[in-house]
């Protein structure tokens, strides 16, 4: 499989009397990065691609799976909006699988079909408590604080002293979100809804619990790094959770980014141990705490709401990994967000593997119940491999499905209605409300309007101006995508 944007072809030689049409399904980083590769692929034919997304604006992941303080996370967005503003890949949004458009559908009027829909559930934990009023899953506190249209508007923040269980990023994006002040965050597009909730909390403290050692975590140093960047908030570590093996002190000697994170690390304690010196210290308002070779064993209630959690200190093997030391420890704590991963959904008459939470597939091409490849079906991203890596990451899974769809182009079971208009002679005939690239361009527009009109404002912060502030309510999005309502909000 080449390792570029050029993909060989292989049997896909004879050009056909008209354009491959392909559907994709799922307009995130690998909607697009699929959409683009097979737009650049070596190849003696046309190609014609409508990319589709449930929700009414593009982006997916980038703009309802990450905390808006990120700054990679604007050339991220770039880099996609070049991609779909050339105008050889049509954007239809507002489109649900499985609801607007069947697979029957999709099989009529495309000669294939990449499903990229990725992952927006919680990974499932079993422990005692799980289900007690104030215990969370990070996917719907990141869904709530994004401004996901599908989800309520609120959120209880009345915790003061909150755990994030996870040593990954979506659990330092948590844990950051959670000990930031809100008005630290109006220099981003958080929605108003989501800033006056953070406005009113009362959290004091926000602890990260980790399974394994400092030199076996899962974030990454920009991540860290960015944990020291929160005003009035200081960072608690503890020395017993500093624990090194053999393997640690080889990851450290060996991975540029596992020295960097524990150096990183190491320096705060320092740092920590100066400030406890420094008799004319003032404590921050907030504190974040980072807890090492913790093993979540129950959370404990009572009358039905959090009261505190109970974990089972660990320590180190010698190859990294951990065992339990029988030593139990309990923390205060309202409120436990567990981020230990995301998890895929079903989608409707493809088979599923309910243990991974993938789409079955060989390389990309989905399969069958009996193991067998579906002619003109194929999955890329968190949808076909699980959700793990970085969001770049997704492009060698696209390169991969790319190259296997081309291999397969002369076996394609040709749609019946190829026409580029039939598609959306089908949206209008079913009444859906059906948005596109220039509407996405209309709702950027406003959104950013809305944080001009904002103006300067002054917080504890400082005087800031708003970048933008982001459309919520699904029907607000469609009507300023589509022009039919002047400037809802």
């Amino acid at each position: 499989m080449p390792h570029s944007a050029e993909v060989d072809t292989g049997a896909a030689a004879a050009a056909p009397n008209r354009p491959l049409r392909v559907a994709i399904i799922g307009a995130g980083p690998a909607g697009v990065y699929a959409a683009d590769i097979l737009t650049k692929a070596e190849r003696d034919f046309e190609v014609s691609i409508d990319l589709f997304d449930a929700y009414p604006a593009p982006y997916g992941l980038i703009r309802y799976g990450v905390a808006p303080d990120h700054p990679r996370i604007k050339g991220i967005v770039k880099a996609l909006h070049k991609v779909l503003d050339r105008g050889d890949i049509r954007f239809l949004g507002n489109v649900t699988y499985g609801r607007d458009l069947l697979l029957s559908d999709i099989r009529a009027m495309y000669d294939a079909v990449i499903f990229a829909t990725g992952a927006i559930k919680d990974a499932a934990m079993n422990i005692p408590g799980i289900e007690l009023d104030g215990s969370h899953g990070a996917a719907d506190f990141v869904s709530w604080y994004d401004g996901h249209p599908d989800v309520p508007r609120e959120w209880p923040l009345d915790a003061k002293e909150v755990a994030v269980l996870g040593n990954g990023n979506v659990a330092l994006d948590v844990a950051r979100v959670l000990s930031k002040h809100a008005d630290d965050l109006l220099t981003t597009e958080i929605p108003d809804n989501v800033y006056a909730g953070l406005k009113s909390s009362p959290v004091t403290d926000v602890h990260v619990f980790g399974r394994r050692g400092p030199a076996q975590v899962k974030f990454t140093p920009l991540e860290l790094r960015e944990l020291s960047h929160s005003r009035d908030v200081d960072i608690v570590l503890y020395p017993e959770d500093f624990e090194f093996d053999e393997a640690s002190d080889e990851a450290i000697k060996t991975n540029n980014q596992v020295k960097t994170m524990v150096n990183t690390l190491a320096n705060w304690m320092v740092e920590q141990d100066e400030r406890e010196e420094d008799p004319n210290f003032t404590p921050a308002s907030r504190r974040l705490h980072l807890h090492f070779l913790h093993s979540p064993v129950e959370i404990t209630g009572e009358d039905g709401r959090v009261t505190g959690m109970t974990f089972e200190r660990q320590e180190l093997d010698g190859t990294g990994n951990v065992r339990g030391t029988g030593e139990l420890v309990e923390y205060p704590l309202q409120a436990v967000y567990r981020a230990i991963g995301y998890f895929g959904s079903e989608l409707a008459e493809l088979e599923f593997d309910a243990q991974r939470g993938v789409l079955v597939n060989d390389g990309g091409r989905v399969l069958d119940a009996d193991g067998a490849a579906v002619p003109g079906i194929y999955t890329t991203g968190w949808i076909k491999r699980g959700p793990v890596g970085l969001i770049g990451h997704t492009k060698g899974d696209a390169l991969e499905t790319i190259g296997n769809l081309l291999e397969d182009r002369t076996e394609l079971p040709p749609a019946t209605e190829p026409s580029e208009s039939a598609i959306l002679d089908f949206l209008e005939a079913r009444g859906v409300e059906y948005t596109t690239w220039n509407g996405w361009l209309n709702l950027d527009a406003h959104e950013r309007g809305l944080g001009e009109a904002a103006g300067e404002l002054t917080t504890e912060a400082g005087a800031i101006t708003r970048e933008r502030i982001k459309v919520v309510e699904r029907e607000d999005m469609v009507r300023i995508s589509r022009g039919t309502e002047a400037g809802a909000e």
